[in-house]
């Protein structure tokens, strides 16, 4: 007989439990609160179709089935499990159909030829139109047609990556203590891992390709398209954008200041995103004018730089978000 699940209670691999009539099976090990029931908790528990979990069936990710209403977390009024119709899989800017094995390359890695069929049937020209959509708008006028072009590939190989990212988490459930996954609008899935708070309101953890680098940046219901990133002091707002998901307990915010020393932080930094030189970006929270809010921090930068009220400022003591 499957034991009901229980707050206050360690639970580990392998364990399953009954909760209102369903079986789940735990994810990630972890003890149970009260207000985090299985249904409210995807990145936590997997729930068993046809309650097989103790046949030795698999399991189906919770995020399938929207939790009741009263059950939902007080932080996270606007959060929805995702539709069945994949979101995620549907992108205005996805133009380019790259293999696996281009997925790697530049654009200035291809030979010519390969670059010509791109240009005439792989919609390489129709993705310049993401230009003027936030992707790669600083300075676009000064770059060169080659320099779009690349910048158009880079784009869709990072949206192709976070798209195959996202089904399989979709499919598999999350394979570690934290997945990013690919989101549009203001709907916040539901186990997105809050990073600050602005008027009042919960930042959640984004992130997204501009310019050749994936910055990163907040969603939030509040914000004009759902996301956003920081970039040359700037707040550059996006519809399209990946959110760190995961389970809470499994990660923690470590104190820093200045230009970050990994090996002095005393933990692993979650992986955040890059600059287009290729130069590690970790994720980064600071006080800023009575509010909590998130950005991006490096060994190179002097500082965090996060987004607020349309700009990016820097904060000179900020903590950096770390595996627990």
């Amino acid at each position: 007989m499957v034991a009901c699940w229980e707050p206050g209670t360690q639970y580990n691999l392998g364990d399953v439990v009954e909760y209102e009539g369903h079986q789940y099976k735990i994810i990630q090990p972890h003890r149970s609160q009260g207000d985090w029931t299985p249904p409210c908790t995807p990145a936590l528990w997997g729930r068993c179709p046809d309650n097989s979990c103790q046949g030795g069936g698999g399991y189906q990710p919770s995020y399938q089935q929207p939790p009741p209403e009263q059950q939902q977390q007080p932080l996270q009024p606007q959060q929805a499990p995702y539709a069945p119709d994949k979101p995620w899989d549907d992108h205005k800017t996805q133009h380019v159909d790259i293999p696996h094995d281009e997925q790697k390359k530049n654009w200035f890695d291809l030979d010519d030829e390969r670059k010509k069929q791109l240009e005439v049937g792989g919609g390489l020209v129709a993705g310049l139109a993401a230009i003027g959509g936030g992707f790669m708008a600083y300075k676009a006028h000064e770059k060169s047609e080659e320099q779009k072009k690349a910048a158009v590939w880079a784009l869709q190989a990072w949206l192709k990556d976070a798209q195959a990212r996202t089904e399989a988490f979709h499919r598999d459930g999350p394979r570690g203590p934290t997945t990013w996954v690919l989101n549009q609008g203001h709907v916040i899935p539901q186990g997105a891992i809050q990073g600050g708070e602005e008027n009042g309101k919960p930042l959640f953890i984004a992130r997204a390709f501009h310019d050749g680098a994936i910055m990163l940046g907040k969603a939030s219901p509040n914000l004009k398209k759902g996301g956003a990133i920081g970039y040359k002091k700037e707040e550059i707002p996006l519809d399209t954008y990946e959110i760190l998901l995961g389970n809470p307990q499994a990660v923690r915010w470590v104190q820093a200041a200045g230009k970050i020393n990994v090996a002095s932080l005393g933990a692993r930094p979650v992986e955040g995103g890059k600059e287009d030189n290729g130069e590690p970006l970790y994720i980064a929270q600071a006080p800023y004018k009575g509010n909590v809010v998130v950005g991006k921090a490096s060994a190179v930068l002097d500082g965090a730089y996060v987004t607020y009220n349309g700009g990016e400022v820097k904060v000179k003591e900020y903590r950096v978000l770390c595996y627990a």
